[in-house]
């Protein structure tokens, strides 16, 4: 039962080379008159050795191009050698894909790095100075992300790094190690955040820290500013011209700071905190964008800041060589020792009204909940903010009448739900529904109570990111999915989550059960469908990388004409959104 595939054979004689399929077209074949004759197969070694009597299995990208592939024995009707045959052309065609991604983002890391940078070296007692005054040690996987960064910054080309850690493990403080590192060489660092009100909370957190410590180069406390959207105007001029000036150490703020103008003293560090996708596209936008944010006249004029990114979305690793391709990646996988494990339970829907009266419990003792809905319906998102606010409307007037419910659905605009959310940082709510809005935000240390309904139409991964709202201040905090999973898979997912708080874990067990492609629309990580390759398939991937580093050995720009498709191919990949929104 072969139907689609056809039988083709053809004889090669370029030695251990895979022959990309567009140059059997190139040759003449024709696809559609298989002909017999010579065939030629390579062994692991690449040898040539020549096989009579075989017959290629053949697979048709599109009409014109077959690929040369597992090479069959006489008996056509041997089912398993079929079956081993397609799997050798599944590998192959997966290898390919893998190879294409490779090339791609090992590129962009290449061009990283051919770019000069000035060296912002943290000797030792610098920072010690920095750690001095932290009110807590280092964990030792934080430790471990330091030392890599202090490495790279010592470089005269620039860092381009990701820092992954769940949320609380602690990457805020290493990011500002990082911008201390700027400040100790006379330079200044900026903190990208994706929306207002994070970049505010950053803010807030980055002056109190860098407030307790003195610019050396100045002798004055070190000086943080903010600029979004919102400073407009005088302020905004002013704020500018004493950047310029080079009298603000530390900027922080939405995209903003590196759009309009902007224009820095000396900027040699960036740090961006991607709770949003920030892809591949817009890390190259940034890189090439760099130079032009200092003046012409200052010390780091033409030169790349070196770049952190910062992911609380863990990822599993074969997954972060594709998407953060083009990076180092540094993880910090544990938490700081006070941090007590948000309890997690799974129940089912008739126990509702139990989990109101604990809801009621909790707000009685001064705590704050969350309650999120699952969308109904992905392609009818209307319906699914009316079911918000329908619900919204029972849980205010006839279950909790006497409390102060707040409503953010995804239909609002980024400041309505900020305004919500200000005000639920506040206290001025006690209970905050939500449709899947709130994964990313604020932190607010007062909620400790994290109810999702219908949980089991969530990913392992979102499930996870709801969990880390709660937790973030010294109280016991808790996190009760609801659901009747119709699945097996359904049922998998509420268990994980019950059993572990380990992001990574569920990453891996996320990616497992519902392939790369869900785990993050790719939409949003600029990565291309994969058609046949398997990103859980950690051994094929680590091959392309390092056959990709080969060929771009010696062949940086893939000018050579036995190049010229994979260099098509790769190019067509990165051509998506290049542009920094």
């Amino acid at each position: 039962g072969m139907g689609h595939y056809r039988l083709l054979t053809c004889y090669d004689d370029a030695a251990g080379h895979w022959i990309s399929y567009d140059s059997y077209i190139s040759r003449g074949v024709d696809p559609d008159k298989p002909y017999r004759g010579i065939t030629v197969g390579y062994d692991e070694i690449s040898k040539m050795w020549p096989v009579f009597n075989r017959t290629y299995v053949v697979i048709y990208r599109n009409e014109q191009a077959p690929l040369v592939e597992a090479i069959l024995g006489n008996d056509l009707d041997d089912e398993a050698m079929w079956r081993r045959a397609l799997e050798q052309a599944r590998r192959r065609l997966a290898f390919e894909e893998l190879l294409v991604i490779q090339l791609g983002v090992l590129g962009q890391h290449r061009a990283w790095q051919a770019k000069p940078a000035q060296p912002i070296p943290l000797a030792d007692e610098a920072l010690a100075l920095f750690l001095d005054i932290l009110p807590f040690e280092l964990t030792a996987a934080q430790q471990r992300a330091l030392a890599e960064i202090q490495a790279d910054l010592a470089h005269d080309y620039p860092m381009t790094r990701l820092l992954q850690g769940d949320v609380g493990s602690g990457k805020t403080v290493i990011a500002a190690a990082a911008m201390w590192a700027a400040v100790v060489n006379n330079a200044q660092a900026a903190l990208m955040a994706p929306t207002e009100i994070l970049a505010e909370q950053h803010y807030r957190k980055l002056t109190d820290l860098f407030g307790q410590i003195i610019n050396p180069h100045t002798g004055w406390p070190v000086r943080v500013a903010l600029l979004t959207g919102s400073v407009l105007g005088k302020k905004r001029e002013a704020l500018l011209d004493t950047l310029a000036a080079g009298e603000i150490d530390i900027l922080i703020g939405t995209h903003a700071l590196i759009q309009g103008g902007v224009i820095f003293h000396d900027l040699a560090m960036v740090v961006v905190d991607e709770q949003h996708r920030f892809g591949v596209g817009q890390r190259a936008a940034l890189r090439e964008k760099g130079p032009a944010l200092n003046a012409p006249d200052s010390p780091a004029a033409g030169k790349t800041p070196h770049t952190l990114v910062m992911s609380a979305t863990p990822i599993p690793r074969t997954l972060a060589l594709t998407i953060y391709g083009d990076m180092d990646v540094g993880v910090i996988d544990e938490l700081p020792p006070g941090r007590q494990p948000i309890e997690t339970y799974w129940v089912k829907p008739d126990k509702r009204q139990r989990l109101y009266n604990f809801i009621r419990k909790q707000v009685a003792e001064g705590r704050q909940a969350f309650i999120v809905y699952a969308l109904v319906d992905e392609s009818d998102r209307l319906e699914d903010v009316g079911a918000a606010v329908a619900e919204h409307k029972r849980l205010q007037s006839s279950i909790f009448p006497d409390l102060r419910v707040g409503l953010i659905h995804g239909r609002m605009t980024g400041k309505e739900k900020d305004a919500v959310m200000r005000a639920f940082a506040a206290g001025e709510y006690d209970v905050l529904v939500s449709t899947a809005v709130v994964e990313v935000g604020i932190d607010i240390p007062n909620a400790s109570l994290m109810l999702i309904e219908n949980a089991d139409r969530f990913g392992l991964s979102q499930l996870h990111q709801f969990r880390g709202r709660v937790g973030r201040g010294p109280h016991k905090s808790y996190c009760i999915l609801i659901a009747e999973p119709a699945s097996a898979a359904g049922e998998e997912r509420m268990r994980a989550m019950t059993r572990t708080q380990d992001g990574f874990e569920l990453a891996e067990i996320d990616m497992r059960m519902r392939g790369p492609g869900e785990f993050f629309g790719s939409r949003q990580s600029g990565l291309p469908d994969l058609r046949l390759a398997r990103l859980s398939d950690a051994r094929l991937l680590a091959l392309a990388r390092q056959e990709a580093q080969a060929i771009l050995d010696a062949d940086p720009d893939l000018a050579k004409p036995e190049h010229r498709i994979l260099a098509q191919r790769t190019a067509a990949i990165f051509q998506k959104e290049m542009d920094l929104s």
